[in-house]
């Protein structure tokens, strides 16, 4: 997982940069970005009966090969059109990497260690994507080594799994929810995974163009997107354990109010002081990266009766659903205001946000500690994440809820006050 993340996160700020050096232009930077998406979903979906055709390590050693082709075909053909249908390939790819590897942890996890293997996947996620970053400032992203390094990335890491001695795991079967089921269960916890898919997918695919056309050099584009993933790790823990203490909207809304006056503070930065973009890129990255795993969190607080597993899957389509669309308004808003328009576009995202979760919290009270489950920072991925999440297994430890009223139900009367504790939260 650790090769196949540094390949793709030195991928991510690799080509925008790339396409920005030869013109492509705001908007068909966007779509190279939804591309991804598009790709990334549809290997969610499809990954599963593959499995269950050929075998993990068969459609896992198929993958790698496809996936480490691509980064040289980008350097070979350097055409918009091609590169959307090249990127949307890698995001296939990936999706299925990263399930097929997120099912072995998940199999060999135990009740015991669970918690650790999580913990462990998520600080490697954030580790080597930053890594991926420096690797940019080792050549010049005009030249062929670093797709090439690229490429050798994601080949290698083919190689451990298909020298394990491992037995396969069995296939995962990813229920989801649908989207209008999980926004009566949690209207916040839905609408706050969207908002993530829409700002955090337009910040991958555009962020790199963002600092190229503000004016800095590509060494500084490394800079600015190890600084945000940096923020956004070192954030997760203390969101956190503020969320574990108090009504969990409240810190969905002071990160999306936050990330909102940091989304304006680079616009400010990029503007009149430049040496301050950096460290407001750091501060965007601290408030706008927890809000996925303090979404879900919620969500998994106010759901009863629900498998989390579904739940989370659910989810992350959502989130996969924004990530597609995010990067197409944020490159037209860049179009037509100049490259300010991306945060732009992601603070009045995330100011939208805080004000449908203060809108929220007027309507349903908040739930009762008891009801709370603790949280666990995620990252955006597969859903067989969602079955590594110690959570998971603490649901399906008890056995089902009684149904209780979905978080859109009005409050009345007695109904107002927060509902006893269900058998699962009990144990």
């Amino acid at each position: 997982m650790a090769l196949l993340l540094t390949g793709n996160g030195l991928q991510s700020t690799l080509l925008p940069v790339r396409a920005s050096l030869e013109d492509f232009g705001s908007l068909a930077i966007g779509v190279l970005g939804a591309s991804y998406y598009i790709g990334f979903v549809a290997g969610c979906v499809v990954t599963p009966k593959l499995i269950r055709r050929v075998g993990h390590i068969r459609v896992f050693t198929a993958m790698v090969s496809v996936a480490s082709v691509a980064p040289l075909a980008h350097a070979l053909i350097v055409v918009p059109s091609v590169w959307w249908i090249l990127r949307a390939i890698t995001g296939f790819c990936l999706a299925s990497l990263y399930l097929i590897i997120e099912s072995w942890l998940n199999e060999r996890a135990t009740s015991q260690n669970r918690g650790l293997i999580f913990t462990t996947y998520t600080t490697v996620n954030y580790s080597v994507i930053t890594l991926g970053q420096v690797l940019m400032l080792t050549d010049d992203p005009s030249r062929f080594p670093l797709y090439t390094i690229a490429s050798i990335l994601v080949s290698i890491a083919a190689v451990p799994v298909a020298l394990t001695r491992s037995p396969q795991p069995t296939v995962i079967t990813a229920d989801r929810l649908s989207f209008g089921k999980l926004f009566r269960i949690s209207p916040v916890g839905a609408a706050g995974c969207a908002v993530v898919g829409l700002t955090n997918g337009a910040f991958w695919a555009l962020a790199p163009a963002f600092v190229l056309q503000s004016g800095f050099a590509v060494s500084d584009v490394a800079l600015f997107m190890s600084a945000t993933v940096i923020g956004g790790a070192l954030s997760q823990w203390p969101f956190g354990r503020l969320s574990d203490r108090v009504d969990r909207r409240i810190t969905i809304l002071i990160a999306c109010a936050a990330a909102s006056a940091a989304g304006l503070a680079i616009v400010a930065a990029g503007l009149a002081m430049p040496n301050l973009t950096i460290a407001a890129g750091f501060l965007f990255g601290v408030f706008a990266f927890p809000v996925y795993a303090l979404s879900v969190a919620h969500t998994n607080d106010v759901t009863t009766g629900v498998d989390f597993v579904s739940v989370a899957g659910g989810l992350l389509m959502i989130n996969g659903a924004g990530s597609v669309i995010g990067p197409l308004l944020a490159s037209t808003a860049m179009e037509t205001v100049g490259a300010a328009g991306l945060f732009g576009f992601t603070a009045a995202i995330h100011a939208s946000m805080a004000l449908f979760t203060i809108y929220r919290m007027r309507q349903r009270s908040v739930p009762a500690d008891t009801q709370k489950a603790d949280f666990v920072p995620m990252p955006a991925t597969v859903p067989v994440t969602s079955d590594m999440d110690p959570r998971a297994e603490e649901a399906g430890a008890s056995g089902p809820d009684e149904p209780g009223p979905p978080e859109g139900s009005p409050p009345t009367g007695e109904d107002d006050a927060p509902n006893p504790p269900s058998a699962r939260d009990a144990a």
